[in-house]
């Protein structure tokens, strides 16, 4: 009996292991890691540039982005304006990044600017790029429909000493995919990306180079007792005859 007890149990804990393996996924292969989809790099190509070096260094910050889009998901507006996102489409990595990257890309094409970095790098610069993401998603107006993308956002250049805001730019760019895929909406919002950050470089090469800190040319402080002195000068003097 102890020993039909054994196998009892042997075969009952046999099935739940079944059991679970199968809510894993079916089989054994199950426990590896989940279907991830497809991703979809955005990384636009920009051709070399040619002009005038600008004498300046420029370090471009990490965008700030609302929550929603901060993600490696690709986002996208319903007809009723809720958010969601497409199903097993990814970036290889969250939006802000990866808008940051496109901007790098995007000065150094250009050969104007000899000393571009992200602001990881720590680099010197006599400006900072400031960059905020305010739409980089794709926009239904009906359900089966074509989405239309939109890639909005705003650039400040601000000096590195004081942080005053020098400039301000912002661009809003609308391209409608031309199919109801993810695939197609990557390629629009590729597209748009790319225009965007040729707009963001154009504007900021035309800042001229920061004002330096002006140097005192004053004479030498004089001692106290000349300063005192000459704040009571006069009123040592004798009055005038009458």
């Amino acid at each position: 009996m102890i020993q039909g007890g054994m196998i009892q149990r042997r075969v009952f804990l046999v099935a739940a292991s079944s059991a679970a393996l199968s809510a894993c996924g079916g089989n054994v292969l199950g426990l590896g890691p989940q279907d991830a989809g497809s991703l979809y790099p955005i990384r636009p190509a920009f051709p070399a540039g040619s002009g005038e070096k600008v004498g300046w260094a420029l370090s471009i910050l990490r965008p700030d982005i609302a929550p929603g889009l901060d993600t490696e998901r690709m986002a996208l507006t319903q007809p009723d304006g809720s958010m969601d996102y497409y199903a097993k489409a990814n970036y290889p990595d969250r939006v802000s990044p990866m808008v940051q990257q496109a901007l790098l890309d995007g000065f150094e094409a250009s050969g104007r600017v000899d000393a571009v970095a992200p602001e990881q790098a720590a680099l010197h610069a006599d400006y900072n790029l400031v960059t905020e993401i305010k739409d980089f998603a794709a926009h239904y107006t009906q359900a089966d429909g074509n989405p239309r993308v939109v890639v909005s956002l705003t650039a400040k250049l601000t000096t590195t000493h004081g942080r005053v805001i020098v400039s301000s730019f912002s661009t809003n760019q609308t391209l409608n995919a031309s199919a109801n895929s993810a695939g197609a909406v990557a390629q629009a919002l590729q597209q748009a990306l790319g225009i965007a950050v040729t707009q963001i470089v154009n504007w900021a090469l035309t800042a001229p180079m920061p004002m330096q800190q002006s140097v005192t040319t004053a004479s030498p402080a004089k001692p106290a007792e000349q300063l005192l002195h000459d704040a009571t000068r006069g009123s040592n003097r004798l009055p005038p005859s009458p």
